[in-house]
């Protein structure tokens, strides 16, 4: 741990400060009871739901760890967060009362936090500083709730709201991994799949099914009737972007801090879902990163669950709580009930690539076909893919992004620095047309993308998805609508039987 943290001068002066002032709180609380004779203890609690979240947790960050390194890497600060964790909440709690209840509550908050936002080594301090945040809000803004008194907001979600919100004002998303995590969340295999399995457990004790089902469906449903409308699909490459969806599945659906009633859960899953949309249209307006649409409403929601529940228990709804209808059941038969429907609805919009890693989203194809057409935002989001494509060495990408560019008013460096690009990537037509270019010809070749490109451009959102032998990397790009590609997956599998 204390290498990395030697080695940036800034990073070193975060846990020293931090270090630093829980020294002297320290010594503050035990003067304080020495000199009032109060007997400070600790009363082991070890909360099926803390534990149980963690782990689901933790597997998420092991398998998304593997497929981006800088997870495990830093591993060590999310142990420093964790023991921070432990030590503040620990002196908040002998602050203002006797006791201390020690288990493993600390690890869903810190894993929460790390699963969606992490500063940059130079600005760690604000990854501490988040974390006391939402253990001071859990202790200190509480409210009645069913006869107990209780916290309001989820001690994950509070923080990484109001952090979020105070990045977006300054300008300062820089600051973070956000933009980051958010992307390479999807590079692990069939890991929709993954997040769903993972689920499950919790989904099970503590009834959080019709939450998440019900934020997901809601998602899926807008995104179809965008695609309807439109030609293309609301959040580019996904109906669902992984992020969202791991937020569906970890970050909302805290059961301290969402509805009691289970139509009042069916409400908040549609509320997360809906303004999740509504937030990711609002940021892209803005300019501002849309990795934020997950994170900015939770607070919110969890102010609006009293008032979900009275809705939900009101006489005009009574005909359609699930609850009601399903009263012969015990509760833990109705969570088994409500798994065993999400089982279904997502084996539906797997089969249908409503979620998974084969969304055609991910396709230049698809999305030259519908730049053609002039469908909403298909030029730029084909602009933004070829060059991102352009970016990781494929000469076919630069040169069909200055093309491009030559023909619609697309973001970009310009046609010339694009032709250069894929000229200096070996693709001759660049090189042509580069020429062309600087002599004042409108006319521009084409020319289908090499092995090495396709190697690129199957990719999609993945990040080392383009492995493997010709012939399957020619398959799989005439999978995705590559032409060309069909003819020359045939001519590989003949040569490779030979």
């Amino acid at each position: 741990m204390l290498n990395p943290v030697r080695q940036n001068p800034r990073l070193l002066w975060s846990f020293v400060a931090t270090s630093l002032i829980l020294a002297i709180w320290s010594v503050a609380v035990i003067e304080r009871a020495r000199r009032t004779d109060r007997q400070l203890t600790l009363e082991i609690v070890l909360r099926k739901q803390h534990y149980l979240q963690a782990c689901a947790q933790g597997s998420v960050l092991l398998y998304w760890g593997w497929y981006w390194t800088r997870v495990y890497e830093s591993a060590s600060l999310i142990a420093a967060q964790l023991l921070f964790a432990y030590a503040f909440d620990l002196l908040l709690s002998w602050s203002r009362r006797d006791s201390y209840s020690l288990g493993f509550a600390p690890f869903p908050v810190i894993f929460s936090i790390n699963l969606f936002l992490w500063f940059r080594p130079e600005w760690f301090f604000l990854q501490f500083l988040m974390v006391a945040v939402g253990f001071a809000a859990k202790d200190l803004i509480r409210w009645d709730k069913d006869g107990r008194r209780t916290h309001i907001f989820n001690p994950s979600s509070f923080p990484l709201a109001l952090f979020s919100l105070a990045l977006i004002m300054t300008g300062m998303s820089d600051a973070t991994f956000g933009r980051e995590i958010a992307i390479t969340q999807f590079y692990p295999p069939h890991i929709y799949l993954f997040l769903f399995l993972i689920g499950l457990p919790g989904q099970y004790f503590f009834g959080v099914t019709t939450m998440t089902m019900s934020a997901a469906v809601t998602t899926y449903v807008f995104g179809l009737l965008y695609f309807a409308v439109t030609g293309t699909y609301f959040f580019y490459d996904s109906y669902i972007p992984i992020a969202v969806f791991l937020g569906m599945h970890l970050l909302f659906t805290d059961p301290s801090t969402s509805p009691r009633t289970e139509l009042g859960r069916i409400m908040f899953g549609v509320a997360y879902g809906l303004s999740t949309v509504l937030l990711y249209r609002l940021l892209s307006l803005a300019g501002v990163p849309a990795f934020y649409d997950k994170l900015l409403q939770v607070p919110l929601l969890n102010l609006s669950i009293k008032g979900i529940d009275r809705v939900a228990r009101s006489s005009w709804l009574r005909g359609v709580d699930p609850a009601r209808i399903a009263q012969s059941l015990a509760p833990r038969q109705r969570h088994l009930a409500y798994i065993g429907v999400w089982i279904t609805v997502f084996g539906i919009m797997s089969a249908v690539q409503g979620v998974g890693d084969n969304h055609r989203g991910q396709w230049v194809p698809f999305w030259q076909h519908a730049c053609a057409e002039n469908r909403a935002g298909a030029c730029d989001y084909l602009a933004l893919t070829e060059s991102n494509d352009c970016d990781a060495g494929s000469g076919w990408a630069c040169n069909a992004f200055a093309i491009l560019q030559t023909k619609r008013d697309v973001p970009g460096p310009g046609a010339g620095e694009s032709f250069g690009a894929g000229c200096r990537a070996g693709f001759s037509a660049a090189c042509e047309n580069r020429a062309r270019l600087y002599a004042g010809s409108g006319v521009f070749a084409d020319a289908a993308p090499t092995l090495h490109d396709y190697a690129i451009l199957v990719r999609g959102s993945k990040a080392t998805a383009g492995e493997g032998s010709p012939a399957s990397i020619y398959s799989r790009a005439c999978g995705q609508g590559w032409t060309d590609a069909c003819d020359r997956s045939g001519s590989s599998a003949a040569r490779g039987a030979e």
